[in-house]
């Protein structure tokens, strides 16, 4: 199977994009997955915690989570409540370079009565927590082994980062040859079953047009998250199907809000006014993919009906910068004084598409007299953490061309709320809204699903109102594979929670 970039490490504690996260489900597993409908299911855990089933208390600050007996790790040690416990204050560590804490951080403390119990005392109720802590979240990470690795101080420098020899999902690691490729071999005591694959190479190939010619040739098996650009080139290929994945997340245009002209809320209604949402889809998508209003995808629960984007209008967005001040220079670029209004615009050099859509977006913000600069960067560089130089957790930009995976809850406040600035979270907008978190603290704290209706639907228009982000379409993953494979059958968050029913 082809990536499109090469990992920084391969310690699941450490992932930051969805590729981290595709790698690191082959070999290791969180309390809990999900089915491809986002329906939760219990993975090292037995059962989901509900209310129901007592899992989750009536006053909503007690989770107990009960592990599935016989689990070991692959140098034969089992899988106990105290590798869950040393995970969750490793990512609570200072030292380790996580992405996010979210949801995280609401734990008060853990208690493990015994190897197969772990009880979570939350501060405060969290309604997303069970589809948060080691689950399908908007950041999945997976339960790490605590015998090899809590004599570290921290983990961002070890060997295991590079050699991950101790795991407990359906493969183990056999070799990383950097910028080349991934080998893995099946596991035989994988506690679901004997996986159906004997081993995994996972090829990393930064040009697509090299993927497609590879799965064409029958040289892969599977092309992970292939762009949409592929899709003419793929779709009538004998013996390939693509396989299309809804998922929460959609591609969008963030703005950061540190930059000062785009503190400027004028600003970013005249970018959202410039920008063309409708030819967008068309020209990247094929049709394929649906224009969206805010964050929320319309198949969702918490999708709001009412919200509406504004219409592509640059004479429109060209009058609000000249009400905000703002004067057309002799170029076309507007100016205030002898400061124009230039913006660097980042995105990944490893997507034909979003290589693509930047240049398109260049045009339309040019016609509206908004300039910018695009710099292109690897995945592992412009999405790595804040410690590891990752150009969005340093705010190394004023707009980034990306796309976003969520959770199965619509749990959104990674990327909206004050308390998730980088290098703490998501927010790669670095929003701060006194109604915005209002909302959220409805959303996050009440557990019936009405009230929760209520707080997403305002949170849907504060994000139209507000323009921290220009959501310009739904995404749908396209995902091309060999018909000879089988058992393919992605979630919403990881297209790997399965593999062990792979098989080719």
């Amino acid at each position: 199977m082809a990536v499109q970039g090469d990992l920084k490490n391969l310690n699941p504690l450490l992932n930051s994009n969805t590729t981290d996260v595709f790698v690191d489900r082959l070999m290791f597993e969180p309390l809990l997955t999900a089915d491809p409908k986002g329906n939760p299911l219990p993975m090292l855990a037995e059962r989901v915690p509900t209310t129901e089933n007592h899992g989750i208390s009536a006053d909503g600050l007690t989770i107990t989570y009960r592990l599935r007996r016989g689990v070991k790790w692959t140098d034969g040690v089992p899988v106990t409540s105290r590798d869950v416990k040393w995970s969750w204050q490793a990512i609570m560590n200072p030292d380790n370079n996580v992405v996010s804490r979210h949801g995280y951080d609401d734990v008060a403390r853990i208690d493990t009565p015994n190897p197969g119990t772990v009880v979570v005392r939350l501060k405060r109720r969290f309604a997303p927590f069970v589809d948060t802590f080691f689950a399908e979240s908007d950041q999945p990470y997976m339960v790490a082994p605590a015998h090899v690795l809590m004599r570290y101080p921290n983990v961002n420098q070890i060997s295991f980062n590079d050699d991950p020899s101790v795991s407990d999902g359906p493969f183990k690691f056999v070799r990383w040859a950097r910028g080349d490729h991934i080998t893995l071999e099946r596991n035989d005591g994988f506690f679901l079953g004997r996986p159906g694959l004997d081993r995994i190479d996972v090829r990393i190939i930064p040009d697509e047009d090299t993927s497609v010619n590879l799965l064409r040739a029958h040289s892969i098996d599977y092309m992970f998250q292939a762009s949409i650009e592929n899709y003419e080139a793929l779709r009538g290929v004998p013996d390939v199907r693509i396989v299309w994945v809804n998922v929460n997340g959609y591609y969008y245009v963030q703005l950061n809000l540190a930059r000062p002209d785009l503190r400027d809320p004028r600003v970013r209604l005249a970018i959202a006014y410039a920008i063309d949402k409708h030819e967008l889809a068309r020209t990247l998508t094929y049709g394929m993919q649906t224009v969206a209003t805010a964050d929320i995808p319309d198949w969702m629960w918490a999708f709001n009906p009412n919200v509406r984007s504004y219409p592509h209008d640059p004479a429109e967005a060209r009058s609000i910068l000249r009400d905000d001040g703002w004067t057309p220079g002799s170029d076309g670029i507007m100016k205030k004084g002898n400061r124009e209004l230039q913006l660097v615009m980042v995105t990944n050099n490893s997507s034909a598409t979003r290589r693509k859509e930047a240049t398109e977006i260049q045009a339309m913000l040019r016609e509206a007299g908004i300039g910018t600069e695009i710099k292109y960067y690897p995945g592992d560089v412009l999405y790595a953490p804040a410690g590891m130089g990752g150009i969005l957790q340093l705010g190394k930009f004023d707009m980034d061309v990306s796309g976003w995976y969520a959770g199965i809850d619509p749990d959104d406040s990674t990327q909206f709320t004050c308390e998730n600035f980088p290098p703490s979270g998501y927010n790669y907008s670095r929003y701060c809204s006194t109604a915005m978190q209002a909302a959220q603290a409805i959303a996050l704290t009440r557990y019936d699903r009405a009230s929760r209706i209520g707080a997403y639907y305002r949170i849907q228009e504060l994000l139209i109102r507000d323009n921290p982000a220009i959501f310009t379409a739904w995404l749908r993953q396209m995902e091309p594979i060999s018909v000879d494979f089988k058992g393919f059958e992605p979630n919403p968050v990881v297209e790997s929670w399965n593999a062990w029913q792979w098989s080719i």
